[in-house]
């Protein structure tokens, strides 16, 4: 422990190694059963009364009194306004990123495709996108313009005709960065709801808010647990958890950048995840006596102090390889590779949301303006999920068409088979066409 900062140290080679690693990546279960109590209530409450159960629960919620649900949307008027009103070297800043990520996007797209077989039959894929979708988007005094952003711009690349965005206004307060940010990233509609609600609200639709097809972006529990009940009705990105980074470095990189790395995640919440993996000893020392020194110059040092001792590690371990293997155990959302040959490495790791490589690639880059989506699997869901992207907003529909001769050819092989599962009329069916 560094003088001044709390945090864990684990050493591989110890027995217990197994066992502690386990323990720091144990979270309690993301929703409680009275959230999912509470969520239930809401989204049938919504379902059923629509707009008047919105306006009652915005209401409650978000300390408002709005008299109509009219009153939750935002003209585009006051959305042009909120960009031209910040300062240029912000605006400069935002469509810079929003430049980067629509880039990146564009490679992202997914291809139809056609083949013919020897039969003569055509077989393929469609590629079409989906009609509307939701972006949920964190509000209040915090602005999350990069959310809007990484959020919408994909949805837009991919073609999605209709894109409705819903950020919370609690106290009625909406900070005009969010506003900017959709406009400048093509949003559609924008309605001030927020939390279960609007999550409800979006999948079921009331006289003022369209249903969606899907619903993305991140939120706090409640969020998370009502994307959770309506999936099915609607599609939905992921369950989003406490945000995580894995730094795997050698004795190369500076201390103090590396402390600062870890802390970019550990301030968002006292619940975040931040891991140093080292096969030098002294250089963990280092970071360590870099993190006691660079935690007191952040606004938020309680939240990283907090986040450091629940959540965050210093991990000894054999060499590169074995650093490897530990992270891919923890899966994490973003994984820093700060070492000579990073390449070298990247085949060694199997499970992470997006991987930085090398000594000047930070995760903020990515949080903001790299280009790839900041929104990313948490809680171990690397091992099976993608980031958010364009595919996330399009869908295929295979495509089937047959030669007479070919047809002939599958009658027989589509017949066999469906007799052996006993299905008369799927056979019938196939034979009619031999």
């Amino acid at each position: 422990m560094a003088p001044g900062m709390e945090i864990r140290r684990l050493d591989s080679r110890d027995a217990e190694f197994p066992a502690q690693l386990d323990a720091l990546l144990d979270r309690a279960p993301e929703t409680s059963i009275e959230v999912t109590r509470v969520v239930d209530e809401i989204v049938a409450d919504i379902r059923v009364r629509g707009d008047r159960a919105l306006l009652e629960l915005s209401n409650r919620f978000d300390r408002r009194s709005l008299q109509s649900a009219s009153e939750f949307e935002i003209s585009k008027t006051a959305w042009v306004q909120a960009w031209d009103g910040l300062p240029a070297d912000l605006r400069a800043a935002l469509a810079a990123a929003a430049e980067r990520i629509r880039a990146y996007a564009e490679h992202q797209k997914l291809a139809p495709f056609a083949y013919t077989d020897a039969l003569g039959n055509t077989l393929g894929q469609e590629v079409r996108s989906l009609e509307r979708v939701g972006i949920y988007v964190p509000g209040g005094k915090a602005a999350y313009p990069s959310s809007v952003l990484m959020n919408a711009i994909p949805a837009k690349v991919a073609g999605v005709d209709d894109i409705v965005m819903v950020v919370p206004a609690p106290g009625g307060e909406l900070n005009p960065v969010v506003l900017a940010a959709a406009h400048l990233a093509g949003v559609d509609r924008l309605f001030t709801i927020g939390g279960a609600q609007a999550v409800a609200a979006l999948a079921f639709g009331t006289a003022t808010i369209p249903a969606v097809d899907k619903i993305v972006g991140p939120g706090n529990a409640y969020v998370a647990a009502a994307k959770r009940a309506v999936f099915g009705r609607v599609g939905i990105d992921s369950i989003a958890g406490p945000s995580e980074i894995v730094v795997i470095s050698d004795r190369g990189s500076d201390p103090r950048w590396i402390a600062m790395d870890l802390f970019s995640q550990a301030e968002h919440g006292e619940d975040s995840e931040s891991i140093l993996i080292s096969p030098d000893a002294d250089f963990l020392d280092r970071v360590a006596a870099a993190m006691a020194e660079r935690v007191t110059t952040l606004p938020r040092e309680a939240i990283v102090r907090a986040s450091i001792a629940g959540r965050g590690a210093l991990i000894l371990v054999r060499d590169l390889d074995e650093a490897c293997a530990v992270s891919n155990r923890i899966a994490p959302e973003h994984l820093e590779l700060a070492v000579d040959a990073p390449r070298a490495l990247l085949p060694k790791i199997r499970h992470a949301g997006a991987i930085f490589l090398g000594r000047h690639t930070p995760e903020a880059f990515g949080d903001y303006c790299a280009g790839p989506n900041h929104v990313l699997p948490t809680s171990r869901a690397a091992r099976f999920s993608n980031p958010l992207g364009v595919y996330e907003f399009q869908k295929r529909s295979s495509l089937i068409d047959c030669s007479v001769d070919g047809a002939r050819t599958l009658a027989r092989i589509a017949g066999r088979i469906a007799d052996a599962e006993g299905l008369q009329a799927h056979a019938q069916s196939a034979r009619d066409r031999g």
